[in-house]
């Protein structure tokens, strides 16, 4: 195992092909909700963090890559963004935002691979990233919250508060490597990175 460790990496996960779930989203927003008529594009990733000895870029990506923990190589692709290595998969004009199960995102199966696989012990947690664009430039945070939670028939589509969390990072910046993991607040989804001060 390579000597270099990292603490934690986001891995965003994303079909070779078409994403039925995005385009259906998108058009669900333009046509039923207030907030989403100026949206021209939506597109989404499934989501990991991984947080403890997290080996260099290369080994990191081999291992991610021959694991069917994460993603199938076949139908699907994974971008790594770490401490010093790579970056957000997003545009410079879409602003992120992530929604996980709350309580739920920790993968105990993934967990359990990688240290059989590799002896290290990590955290593993999942979501869904989907990056938001809309007419006019970068969206405002009410824009975004206007797509992101849903509130009533009208308002919101990603995200269901009752029973998940969200958080958010403004277009052409790059999400926090802890974002599923920091400290969660009442209102997670406000502020850049998702949480209040």
């Amino acid at each position: 195992m390579s000597t270099a460790v990292r603490t934690c990496v986001l891995v965003f996960v994303s079909l070779r092909s078409g994403d039925p779930e995005a385009a259906s989203a998108l058009e669900v927003a333009r046509r039923c909700l207030e907030g989403g008529r100026g949206a021209p594009a939506l597109r989404r990733w499934r989501f990991f963090e991984l947080r403890g000895e997290i080996p260099a870029a290369a080994e990191l990506e081999s291992r991610l890559h021959h694991s069917t923990q994460f993603y199938n190589p076949a139908k699907e692709r994974g971008t790594v963004l770490g401490e010093g290595h790579g970056v957000s998969p997003a545009a410079p004009d879409e602003a992120l935002v992530l929604v996980f199960d709350r309580g739920g995102e920790r993968r105990p199966a993934a967990e359990r691979w990688w240290k059989h696989d590799g002896g290290s012990k990590v955290e593993v947690r999942e979501g869904t990233v989907w990056a938001l664009r809309f007419e006019g430039g970068a969206p405002a945070e009410e824009q975004v919250e206007a797509i992101a939670v849903t509130t009533s028939r009208a308002s919101g589509l990603l995200c269901n508060p009752h029973s998940q969390e969200w958080r958010w990072a403004a277009a052409g910046t790059q999400p926090p490597l802890d974002w599923i993991s920091r400290r969660k607040t009442a209102r997670a989804g406000r502020g850049p990175g998702g949480n209040a001060p």
